[in-house]
Parts: structure tokens; C-alpha cells; sequence
């Protein structure tokens, strides 16, 4: 794990310097003049914004595949109404608060959380957001679905994050995206709250406890595998809707 993650961090310092560069030559102008029309033209610009909050908001796009963008988009698109609950927030939370009507988010990460809460202070012509600061549980519970696997916080529990979304019981959203930690429980707990005709995004669902919990659910799902904002290679993300 050591030797994954020094390898992510020299890419991240790789991506920055190439980004600084492309700057200075004049190809990052180039690409945000044709970003706009050329999914191609953006994605290479968004490469140099691996683990950037501001530089994904500014290209206004969440960190899911190209294809999920589109669709969850023109979801929203169909119903200006819609209510947003997020697990996980970053580049997401001011993309789905340009363009729902109000969005909920818990994030797990108080260090985090503070970076979102200046960061959409002055982010403009959002929609009312909610987030909340949901930390592990206090102590730690022995179901195991409630367990986290990511590295140095698998002694972690997220019972309290998770079923954070059934706070308000009568509470029903047309959109929940799953993208934090414990993603299994998450899904659970969001399924009593999703709406009639709601949509639940899943991302990276490549990962092989991701689908276990996907089958588990019995919901409809299509993996949209493929080209993902700030990533050199092919990751998918989920959407899930209820069966009638």
C-alpha cells in the first residue's frame, strides 16, 4: 500500500508540473477554448486537475465517468425540482447545487468539510446546500457492513454516516449519490428514501465490493464504464433505479 500510494503522489506531482507547463505554453487557454465542444478537448485540460477541488469546479464537472455526467445532467435537467443527498462531498456538491434545487451532503472528513465550507462561500448561483460533518462513529459497531476498507481507516465505522440520509424520515430525494465511505450501507440506507422515479449514482464500480453490494440491492443498474475527468484510465461509475 505504501509503494500504491507513492505512486499516486508522483503522478499528482507529474499532472501539476505538466499543468504549469501547458500553462506557460499557452495549450491550457487552447483546450478551455474548445472544452466546451470536444469531450476529448476537456478531459485532457481536466488531467492536470487530478485531486484538485478548485480546478474540477472549475471545469464544472463531478469526478464520475463522462457518461454518468451526461446522464445525471439531463436527469436534472428534466426535473428542476429535484432534491440532491450526497455522500462524499467535493467538485459534486457545486455541480449538482448549479443544478438541482437543493442538495444535501455528509462528509466523514472534518478537515475536508472545512475546505467545502469555504469553498462554497463564495461560489455563486447555487442552489441551497446542507453539509453536514458526519464523522466515524464515535464507537466503532461490529456489523461489518458498516466497516470501511479504505487504507488507514479500517478500524473505522460509519453507522452514524450512513444512515445519515434517513434523519428525516419522511425526507424522499430524486437523486442520492454514493461516492464517500462504507458505500454498501449507504446504498441500504438510501434506498427507503429515494423517490418514486429516482435515481442513485454509484461511482467507481469497478471495484469488486462495490458490485457485490450493487446485486445485493435488486436494483436495476447500468455501469457506464469509460473516460473520467482528471483520471489517464477508464473507470465507471453506476446508476441505479428502483424495479417496478
Amino acid at each position: 500500500m505504501t509503494a500504491e500510494l507513492s505512486l499516486k503522489s508522483s503522478y499528482i506531482t507529474l499532472a501539476r508540473g505538466a499543468g504549469r507547463l501547458a500553462d506557460g505554453v499557452g495549450l491550457s487557454a487552447w483546450l478551455d477554448r474548445r472544452r466546451d465542444g470536444s469531450r476529448a478537448a476537456h478531459w485532457l485540460r481536466s488531467l492536470t486537475a487530478i485531486h484538485d477541488l478548485d480546478g474540477l469546479v472549475a471545469l464544472d464537472v463531478p469526478w464520475w465517468t463522462y457518461d454518468a455526467i451526461d446522464e445525471v445532467r439531463a436527469f436534472l435537467a428534466a426535473r428542476p425540482a429535484a432534491r440532491v443527498f450526497e455522500f462524499g462531498s467535493g467538485a459534486s456538491t457545486i455541480w449538482l447545487a448549479r443544478r438541482a434545487a437543493e442538495v444535501t451532503s455528509v462528509e466523514h472528513h472534518r478537515g475536508w468539510h472545512a475546505r467545502m465550507v469555504d469553498q462554497l462561500s463564495f461560489a455563486e448561483d447555487l442552489a441551497p446546500v446542507t453539509l453536514r460533518l458526519v464523522e466515524p462513529d464515535a464507537v466503532a459497531v461490529e456489523a461489518p457492513l458498516y466497516r470501511s476498507e479504505k487504507a488507514g481507516e479500517r478500524h473505522s465505522t460509519f453507522r452514524a454516516y450512513a444512515s445519515a440520509i434517513g434523519d428525516e424520515p419522511d425526507a424522499r430525494y430524486d437523486l442520492v449519490v454514493i461516492d464517500g465511505r462504507a458505500r454498501g450501507a449507504c446504498l441500504e440506507h438510501a434506498i427507503p428514501q429515494l423517490a418514486p422515479g429516482g435515481l442513485i449514482v454509484f461511482d467507481n464500480t469497478g471495484r469488486a465490493r462495490y458490485r457485490r453490494a450493487i446485486e445485493r440491492s435488486g436494483l436495476d443498474a447500468r455501469r457506464l464504464a469509460g473516460l473520467t475527468p482528471s483520471l489517464p484510465y477508464s473507470d465507471e461509475t453506476t446508476l441505479l433505479t428502483q424495479t417496478f
